[in-house]
Parts: structure tokens; sequence; C-alpha cells
């Protein structure tokens, strides 16, 4: 039999006799309100200390309302694109870099936004203000919009967009970790390109690397070149002191990486690194690396020590790896405020 619980989700939980199931109807919005604070006062700490909806016009600070519409295109058809940004010590770490890409990617998509860049990115300075957060992400989306569930978006009065700071803790990584080979196809250069809110392959390549006890997979393309991991970037550091990076033309431009071919060079005028490039790499070739590692902005850089149970290198962490990450987060942590750094103005 049915719980007698008045309480819907306990209701929900226990079905016995199906014809005996009632389905809780919520009969004002302030009952399912009451519902959803009473979901969220057993939280101690917010995750979610701020968000932004275009579609409320404004910066919401209570959890139980950061939703989006159920007919929103992002949610029912994945007509949507995506970027983030990392907030370290009051300061968002290259957040033009990503806003560009980010409007690059709704182009691609063929969204429009609502707001021009500059409203965009002062909308997203406010927000980081408003959360109070020091050290966290900045995650925002631009939908083709709420209107209808159909396949175009010609029902949708207007594309929307929706920012949230997420209260997330991070740290150099200094521990190596293991991946494999994924078998879950790869995105088509075209959708891998764009950031765009279509992630299955992504998932079940990261499934499939936790199911073998990795960290996570390495995509390898039709021509048996390497391309990335299921949501970072991938480095080699060579015998011959080579830091080689995959051609981007089938994968996404990490910005990261792209901050790291440009720091590098660096370690060529220390004599610690022979040259920094972009090239194919065979999967003997990346295997047969002295280092390897995975880039991406919240790592800055992760070492890679094994691959299909194959040590890279001395399976250990490597030195230039972290040399490398270094520079990458000492820029993070100082670098310049006229491009790298942008202060937030705490409320």
């Amino acid at each position: 039999m049915a719980s007698s619980s008045s309480d819907p989700i306990s209701d929900s939980l226990e079905v016995g006799d199906v014809d005996d199931f009632k389905v809780h109807v919520f009969k004002s919005s302030s009952e399912l309100l009451e519902k959803l604070h009473e979901k969220w006062s057993q939280v101690t700490k917010k995750p979610y200390p701020a968000m932004y909806s275009s579609t409320y016009g404004g910066i919401i600070l209570d959890p139980a309302l950061m939703v989006i519409p159920i007919d929103d295109h992002m949610v029912h058809r994945g007509h949507g694109v995506f970027d983030t940004a990392i907030i370290l010590n009051g300061y968002l770490y290259e957040l033009d870099v990503h806003l560009n890409r980010f409007l690059r990617s709704a182009s691609k998509a063929r969204i429009t936004s609502p707001f021009d860049r500059s409203t965009l990115r002062s909308i997203l300075v406010q927000l980081a203000a408003a959360s109070q957060i020091k050290k966290g992400t900045l995650r925002y989306w631009l939908s083709a919009g709420p209107g209808d569930f159909l396949l175009s978006p010609a029902g949708c009065p207007t594309s929307a967009f929706y920012a949230v700071v997420i209260d997330e803790d991070f740290d150099q990584c200094k521990e190596g970790v293991k991946v494999i080979t994924s078998t879950i196809p790869m995105k088509s250069s075209e959708m891998a390109t764009m950031k765009n809110v279509n992630y299955l392959p992504n998932v079940l390549a990261k499934l499939e690397a936790e199911d073998k006890g990795a960290f996570a997979s390495i995509w390898v393309d039709e021509k048996g070149y390497i391309a990335e991991g299921p949501n970072v970037n991938v480095a080699f550091v060579t015998h011959d002191k080579e830091l080689v990076v995959p051609f981007f033309d089938k994968i996404l431009s990490g910005c990261t990486v792209l901050r790291l071919l440009e720091l590098a060079p660096k370690l060529i005028e220390q004599g610690r690194l022979k040259c920094v490039r972009t090239g194919n790499l065979t999967v003997e070739e990346a295997k047969g690396s002295a280092e390897m590692m995975f880039v991406g902005s919240t790592l800055p850089l992760l070492p890679i020590i094994a691959w299909d149970e194959q040590p890279i290198g001395d399976g250990k962490v490597g030195e230039l790896t972290m040399a490398l990450s270094d520079l990458v987060w000492d820029d993070m942590v100082a670098g310049p405020t006229e491009t790298q750094r942008t202060l937030v103005p705490y409320i």
C-alpha cells in the first residue's frame, strides 16, 4: 500500500499498489515554495550562492528559486552554449577570453544574445560580486530560450541568458592520475569546436573511464591522432623536451591550454624546454612521451602517470609538468590585471 505520509516526496518513494498511488498536487505556489525551502534548509552551506536569469530579469540569492523553464530549448533540445570562468582570491581569471569564446560558440549555434557583450560582462561581474564568493567558478549559458517543445526556436520569443556562481574549492593538482583510451565516438569537429551543452558523449567517456578504475579518458580521432579528454585538453612533453599540444581543428581550443602555450616559452628561456608547438601525435607517440597532462581551468594542469595501464615516462609526476603548472597557477594568482584578472567589486 502507498505510504500514509502527507509528504509528496515520501509518497513517491513508497509505491505499493499502483491503483492506490496518489500523486500530490501542489495547490499554490506558496505550498511549492515551502517544499523547496524545506529541501534547502537541510543544506548547511549553499553550493550556489547567486544566479542570474534573463527570464527573471535579475540576480537570485535564494537557491530554491534557481530554476529554468521546462520548455527552454536548452533543456529539451540541447540548443544552448556555455562557458566557465574561475574566481580566485576575489578576481575573475580570463573572463574576457572565456566570454569571447562563449560568443563565438553562440554564433556557431545560431543563438543571438539578448544582450550585447559589454552588458553580458557587466552582469557576470555583478553576479560574482553579489555572491560574495572569493574562490569558486562562474558558469554561464546562452539558450535559444523557452517557448515550446519543437525543434525550431522560431516559437521562442527571445533567447535566454543564465549564470550561476558555484562555491567550489580547488587548488593545484599535484597527484598523478590514470587514463584510458575511450571507445565512445568523439564529437564531429563542428560540434567539438563550439562549447555547447550536448555533453552526453563526454559523460559516457568519463563513466567508461571510471568503470575501469581510471580518472578519465582520451579521445583519438578517425586518423589515429590524439584529440582531447572528456572536458579538458591534453598536452605532452617529449623525451626531447618539446611541449606538444594537439591541433585545435577538431577539438575545443581551451582557454587554459592557450594561455599555457603563451607562458611555456619562459621555460625555453631557462633552458628547461626545447620548444613549444601544436601538432599531430599518434597514440604510439603519445604513449611514448616523457610526460603527459590534462589542462583545464581549475586544475590548471593534472599530471597523467599511466595510460591503458602503461606508465607514462617513469610512471611518476613529471618535473616539467609541475613547472608548467606553476607558470599557469602563478598567472592565476598574480597575473596582469589588464588582460588576465578582473577584480570583483564586492558589495
